[in-house]
């Protein structure tokens, strides 16, 4: 039998890079009480003003079919959002409602780039970022980023990969896994050198409202960059409701417009009741969403800090994000051998490094989402594991 060849583009991309995690998980269920620092899902309760206002909508029937670009109410609060962020005229034409980011990226891709393109996008990378790329029939061009700098993605190290194929670059700041977050001119120097080479941008900001080591800048933000940017966003990360599969792409009215087409044949519409209570998340400010970014902020210091003087590893100050990144190459292992051995020795589960690209594979990601003692401890468990490595010890 025949298969369409977007699935041979798309072979290991997927579940199979959560593999360790899925483990964890199948173990956790059996009864086995391990630290699980695997995926970026919040710890804390989300605003209990929009569980209710998702309730509310329930009860009064909003379940019916919706519009392919959102309902009013919640096109309308996004706009009104990135028009007071960027200080410029921002309505519902520059405005697409989509169920979550990956969904956001994965269209945005079908409609900037296709079968003899590349797109740019950094190594290390998010572990979805190759399959929407390779989904639109694309070339990955991968831009290394130097842990030396901070893992910051360099303007001159995109320009060094652009070729006559490049159709866009891929950017995510705060980003995910390695928690760098660029400054205001390090996003101006990208923006010049996308707008020499006519490149889009799709900003992945997921993480936007999570810049507390320095603070959040956007290429949309620049008059610059507003032409060529596609921003895509959720309520994922930023209000705790992951599983409301709640986003967004913002950008020129053009790319909107041809991008309705495309979503629409994809699942036409979204839930009008989560609807509503994105529409009152993005258009409101909730404690709750402050105190998880200062505690976030905190859980941040936690691995820099316990890991100083641990031998074989290291471990950089995140500056935005939920994740830490600890190098674990001074041990001897790369991040896949050390993480299977963290989980089967020390019950603590952690992602490798290598499922977010080649510049990870001496590292492991820390999910900051459990509360500072278990952090802690587990930081505790993995310095055992580093010392049992150095003295050339078995399990």
């Amino acid at each position: 039998m025949r298969f369409a060849s977007v699935t041979d583009r798309l072979a290991g991309l997927g579940a199979d890079k959560w593999v360790l995690h899925q483990e964890s998980r199948r173990r956790v269920g059996s009864g086995e009480d391990i630290i699980e620092l695997t995926i970026g899902e919040p710890d804390t309760p989300a605003p209990q003003a929009l569980i209710d206002a998702a309730i509310a909508g329930l009860h009064a029937r909003r379940t019916r079919y919706t519009g392919g670009r959102g309902e009013s109410v919640v096109v309308e609060a996004i706009a009104a959002k990135y028009a007071a962020r960027t200080g410029r005229a921002v309505t519902a034409g520059n405005v697409a409602y989509m169920p979550g980011t990956q969904t956001a990226l994965y269209a945005a891709m079908r409609v900037l780039a296709e079968a003899g393109d590349e797109v740019l996008v950094g190594d290390p990378l998010y572990a979805t970022y190759e399959g929407v790329i390779r989904s639109s029939g694309a070339d990955v061009a991968y831009v290394p980023l130097d842990p030396a700098n901070g893992f910051h993605m360099r303007a001159a190290d995109i320009e060094a990969r652009i070729t006559p194929r490049s159709r866009a670059l891929l950017l995510n700041s705060p980003h995910n896994p390695t928690g760098a977050t660029l400054s205001a001119a390090e996003i101006a120097e990208i923006v010049e050198v996308c707008r020499r080479h006519d490149l889009w941008i799709v900003s992945d900001e997921v993480y936007e409202t999570m810049a507390y080591g320095a603070a959040f800048a956007s290429p949309f933000d620049l008059p610059a960059g507003a032409e060529r940017t596609v921003v895509v966003s959720s309520i994922s990360k930023s209000h705790m409701l992951p599983g409301f599969r709640s986003g967004w792409c913002v950008g020129p009215v053009e790319f909107i417009d041809r991008l309705l087409p495309v979503s629409e044949t994809m699942l036409f519409g979204a839930q009008p009741f989560i609807q509503d209570a994105a529409a009152k998340a993005i258009g409101a400010a909730f404690p709750e969403c402050t105190e998880m970014v200062e505690v976030l902020a905190r859980r941040a210091a936690i691995f820099p800090e316990a890991l100083a003087n641990a031998p074989g590893l290291r471990c950089a100050m995140p500056e935005g994000g939920m994740f830490a990144m600890v190098d674990v190459s001074g041990t001897g292992l790369d991040g896949e051998a050390f993480a299977w051995r963290l989980l089967d020795e020390e019950r603590v589960a952690v992602m490798p490094g290598s499922s977010f690209g080649r510049q990870a594979s001496g590292h492991v990601r820390v999910s900051l989402t459990a509360e500072a003692p278990m952090l802690r401890e587990a930081a505790s468990r993995m310095i055992r594991l580093a010392i049992r490595l150095s003295q050339g010890k078995a399990a």
